[in-house]
């Protein structure tokens, strides 16, 4: 390899987006190079210690912090992205969120009649599965018991996993740092493999630093781990690195002069565990984790969603109050602990900036609106709690940002917006994105199929343009 290669396309960022486009331009023929900042890792490579996962697998050593630290980001840096950690669930958006994008973006194709084609043609990527309810553990009847006690709505979630194959003892907490036996179903397995396949090429550990524009052949420049420096040419750019990737590289070269959204709107799904301690062992570290969420169109129109959840023993210490012997006490009751998460649909949006090293600083906080929002949630969980039984309920004090939207939204005027409805950045008709840092505000449901079916679409219309 010379010290400057060219491609038709390159894509920056191997997560979701990335993977979904690179597999669309690599099987219509396109030369497309994937360049990602993290490591790749096969299902035999994965780290399996938790502080090892933290630390190799996500940006800022395992956590990064809003300018307040009320807020704990979690951003994966790793090649398949999000898909990596996360636990694959995989929804459509409602009537309720795609009509809000509509209206503050002024795109007429936010619609379930319009979006319905492209959910499928993203759903036809993957298999699509609910945890079995005799698989179902400790933690996830409570849940359910729980919303039936206090007339509650909830459904089972849909996830993209094969065969996990609990019988043989696998545990889905596991995929929280890569899953072992391919079963879920991430972009290294799925869509990115199919893109190799086809002849793209993947570059990983390598962290693009500079994006020179030009109308006829784009620049972007970058080193691999070691220090080496590489710069690559393509006609397209596709911005691949979500909400604050894409924003820290468009900020760090200049491009706030002509796009005065850039940075803005940057939502988070704020989350907080509440967990409670009961008599009996719960054991929810076990089995299928997470299979329900709450389906009450009360909580809907709250603002908010509950989710039956856990995590690995490291984290849940984290979260949990108190110092020295009375936080060893209440850890040596793992086994005994049950989690529900509530997530609000924030209303406050923050903003990406960079500071003078070039580094990116979020301001993001929760407004007196998505406060009542986060406490009805926590009333909800506490009710469910109390009638199934728990000793102790101990609250999440600390929020957590994983679902990172924005900074790059879409829209219709130049003005408010980053990226036009064709997917191309205002005035930048070769720098395409569709991943979730286009979202124009929190849709309050988990965001990964939508990125799927955005970047479908935009995949396509880069084929039916090459064309």
């Amino acid at each position: 390899m010379n010290s400057h290669s060219t491609y038709d396309v390159i894509i920056i960022g191997a997560g979701v987006s990335g993977s979904f486009i690179a597999q669309t331009l690599a099987t219509s023929g396109r030369r497309v190079l994937v360049l990602e900042a993290g490591s790749a890792f096969t299902r035999t490579t994965y780290p399996r210690k938790e502080i090892d996962s933290n630390s190799r697998l996500y940006w800022g050593g395992g956590i990064e912090l809003n300018t307040s630290a009320s807020i704990g980001l979690l951003r994966p840096k790793v090649v398949g992205g999000g898909s990596i950690m996360n636990q694959a669930l995989v929804d459509r958006f409602d009537d309720n969120a795609l009509d809000s994008w509509k209206g503050t973006s002024g795109i007429n194709y936010f619609n379930s009649a319009s979006m319905a084609s492209w959910y499928e043609k993203a759903e036809s990527e993957l298999v699509i599965n609910e945890i079995p309810l005799e698989w179902r553990n400790g933690n996830c009847h409570i849940f359910a018991e729980g919303f039936k006690a206090n007339g509650f709505k909830c459904a089972p979630l849909k996830r993209a996993q094969a065969n996990c194959c609990y019988a043989d003892g696998n545990d889905c907490i596991e995929c929280l740092a890569g899953c072992r036996i391919d079963s879920k179903q991430s972009m290294p397995v799925t869509t990115l493999r199919r893109a190799l396949k086809a002849g793209a090429q993947l570059i990983s550990d390598f962290e693009v630093k500079a994006l020179k524009y030009s109308s006829d052949l784009s620049m972007v420049s970058g080193r691999w781990k070691d220090g080496r420096e590489y710069h690559f040419s393509a006609k397209k750019i596709v911005l691949a690195s979500g909400a604050i990737g894409n924003s820290r590289l468009l900020l760090n070269n200049g491009f706030q002069k002509s796009l005065p959204a850039l940075g803005k709107r940057f939502f988070t799904h704020p989350q907080y565990m509440v967990m409670a301690i009961y008599e009996k062992e719960i054991n929810s570290h076990r089995s299928g984790f997470q299979s329900y969420k709450s389906d009450d169109p009360n909580f809907r129109r709250q603002g908010f969603k509950l989710e039956n959840v856990f995590a690995p023993p490291v984290a849940i210490g984290m979260l949990i109050r108190g110092f020295g012997n009375k936080h060893l006490d209440t850890m040596k009751k793992y086994n005994h602990m049950a989690c529900i998460e509530v997530a609000v649909r924030d209303t406050n949006p923050g903003h990406i900036r960079i500071n003078s090293k070039g580094r990116a600083i979020i301001s993001k906080e929760l407004n007196q609106e998505d406060l009542r929002r986060k406490q009805a949630g926590m009333n909800a969980i506490n009710a469910i709690f109390n009638s199934t039984g728990a000793k102790e309920i101990i609250p999440g004090d600390i929020g957590i940002g994983l679902h990172l939207m924005g900074g790059c939204g879409i829209g219709t005027e130049s003005s408010k917006s980053v990226v036009a409805p064709d997917f191309t950045l205002h005035g930048y008709p070769n720098l395409i994105c569709a991943d979730s840092s286009i979202f124009p505000d929190a849709p309050g449901i988990n965001p990964s199929l939508t990125i799927m079916a955005l970047s479908k679409m935009a995949g396509a219309s880069l084929v039916k343009e090459g064309k």
